[in-house]
């Protein structure tokens, strides 16, 4: 068995050495061509002799071929080998699958598989050829695929990850404090750290005495044990603040996350909202309206009479992107730690992989994968939840919503019915929607310049000249008016919501719908609104439970529903 990317060569290069007898071992596929050729570095035609030098290529060679196979002439040879060196490769039973006569007699070359990705012939004809191929695609990717996929990288060395060793030391302590004892690995998993950068803190920190070894655990790791001296200095540190989450990431980081994350480099088709809004009915002219105000990235007020939709149409918008972005667990800013992915808001992307002591996805585990988020703030907004606001006893700082809402989408429900006025809001926002960017106060006093990067959209009952002045309404492009919805798009709404509350919509339902449209609303001159069908049918459906009746749409139903529904509307 031999890997490739076993140890290296005498002149510094990567070499590909057998395991078993330290020796090392040319691959035999090369047929001829140099390594500077265009020939693919499988070739189907056997070798006449393993003896043969000419058929044989070097370590050097081989990273060359490769390299120019997968297009990543960007990385280093020490990168390519690292990649490799996952795989593991039986050069034995490859060498086997080539040493058969090419009974097809095309001449060497490349193929394409179903997804137009070049790959040589040798592993189209060879499964598990084919399958070394992907995974070293995968692996290795392309320069265009690194510059535009932001995934965060699992850090090598404290350095990378920006933090102290002291910092490192309070986060440990704290939470052996609070459990008493717990394995090495359970300590970094909490940290979300790896574990050859917290093993040697961990090991100093029994030298000092702060902790000691409790007995052994696996792989390697010892259970610490929280000593007295430790628990009297974690106890300290507590007072300086109680987290002991995951460890914070730096803000420099963060904001390189978010600039290619951000929201304003995403476009929308008209496909991407059909996709979006399919489980709604709008008005085609509603959805041309929409389009080009989601793809602005800026902000647009929803108004219009209540029950219409604006809520239900706002909630939805941020799923036209359809896609996720990483956000860290927690922001560390000069002591101070800031608290960012929220459950209640964020929906987690979960991992698949398997519980195991190693982490194998590749990802730094400070941060989380998220669905752009769509934050929502009604009535209750105050300006208390647009600070960084901080625990007076815990000392944890808790984000602002437009933090959280970063690379997605910021709601404001019933804009001007907030108990916060309406002028001290938009004083608080009217440079920020200028300029992108907003300024947070923290508790230590300094002053940080994160992004303003989300849709804001104010949805509101009111009309927005009656609630804000020109200087406001400039900063906000689009105001659509989500307007009452015709009789043919109620009874489609009728149609839609009858079946998921059990009524058949059969021949006699839609009867009883055109009588219910005929006599309460055209002849009372009663105005239509987006929820009135599924509040009626709800009403409807109600009564015929009460009465034990069948589910069935009908006249007296109807007059029964309308009658509760708006008796004091």
């Amino acid at each position: 068995m031999a890997r490739a990317g076993e140890g290296a060569d005498a002149g510094g290069s990567g070499a590909l050495r057998n395991l078993d007898a330290g020796r090392d071992v040319a691959l035999p596929w090369a047929n001829g061509h140099s390594p500077h050729s265009h020939a693919p570095l499988f070739d189907a035609s056997p070798p006449t002799s393993m003896s043969d030098e000419h058929l044989k290529l070097s370590p050097a060679e081989f990273l060359a071929e490769l390299k120019g196979q997968a297009g990543v002439d960007h990385l280093s040879d020490e990168q390519v080998l690292g990649a490799l060196d996952d795989l593991d490769i039986n050069l034995d039973d490859l060498e086997e699958s080539f040493s058969g006569d090419d009974s097809s007699g095309e001449p060497s070359g490349q193929t394409a598989d179903e997804d137009g990705q070049a790959k040589p012939k040798a592993a189209a004809h060879n499964a598990r050829l084919s399958q070394l191929f992907d995974r070293v695609h995968d692996l290795l990717g392309s320069k265009s695929q690194q510059e535009v996929t932001f995934r965060p990288p699992v850090p090598e060395s404290l350095e990378e990850t920006g933090l102290m060793a002291d910092e490192v030391e309070r986060l440990a302590l704290k939470f052996l404090l609070a459990k008493g004892s717990a394995p090495g690995r359970e300590i970094c998993q909490q940290m979300r750290l790896p574990f050859a950068l917290v093993d040697p803190i961990l090991k100093q920190l029994k030298q000092e005495q702060l902790v000691g070894f409790r007995g052994a655990a696996e792989m390697g790791d010892y259970e610490f044990q929280i000593t007295d001296y430790g628990r009297e200095r974690a106890r300290r540190y507590s007072e300086e603040c109680t987290y002991f989450g995951a460890a914070p990431v730096q803000l420099k980081d963060y904001l390189q996350a978010m600039e290619r994350q951000s929201i304003a480099k995403q476009e929308v088709t008209e496909e991407d909202l059909a996709r979006a809004f399919s489980d709604l009915i709008l008005e085609p002219e509603m959805m041309d309206k929409l389009g080009p105000a989601i793809n602005s990235g800026r902000g647009m007020f929803l108004f219009g009479e209540p029950g219409n939709g604006k809520t239900s149409v706002a909630e939805r918008i941020t799923k036209c992107f359809g896609s996720t972005i990483w956000i860290p667990r927690a922001i560390g800013i000069d002591g101070d730690i800031i608290r960012l992915y929220d459950p209640g808001v964020h929906e987690l992307i979960e991992d698949p992989q398997d519980d195991g002591i190693f982490d194998l996805s590749g990802v730094d585990q400070r941060w989380v994968q998220v669905t752009r988020p769509t934050v929502i703030a009604g009535g209750e907004l105050t300006m208390k939840e647009l600070e960084v606001c901080q625990n007076t006893q815990t000392k944890i700082c808790e984000a602002p919503l437009q933090l959280k809402s970063n690379c997605g989408t910021l709601v404001i429900d019933d804009f001007g019915r907030q108990t916060m006025p309406v002028d001290v809001l938009l004083n608080r926002w009217i440079v920020p929607l200028e300029k992108r960017y907003d300024f947070l106060n923290l508790p230590s006093g300094k002053k940080v310049q994160v992004p303003f990067d989300q849709l804001i959209i104010f949805s509101t009952n009111l009309e927005p000249k009656d609630l804000v002045d020109g200087a406001f309404l400039r900063r906000i492009p689009y105001k659509i008016e989500v307007t009452d919805p015709s009789a043919d798009l109620f009874r489609k709404l009728t149609e839609l919501f009858a079946p998921k509350m059990g009524f058949s919509y059969d021949r006699e339902d839609r009867e009883s719908v055109e009588y219910l449209i005929e006599t309460h609303y055209h002849a009372a001159g009663r105005p239509f609104r987006a929820c009135h069908p599924r509040d009626l049918l709800l009403q409807v459906r109600n009564y015929c439970v009460y009465k034990k009746e069948p589910k069935k749409l009908s006249p007296q139903a109807f007059d029964f529903a309308v009658e509760n529904y708006f008796s004091v509307m």
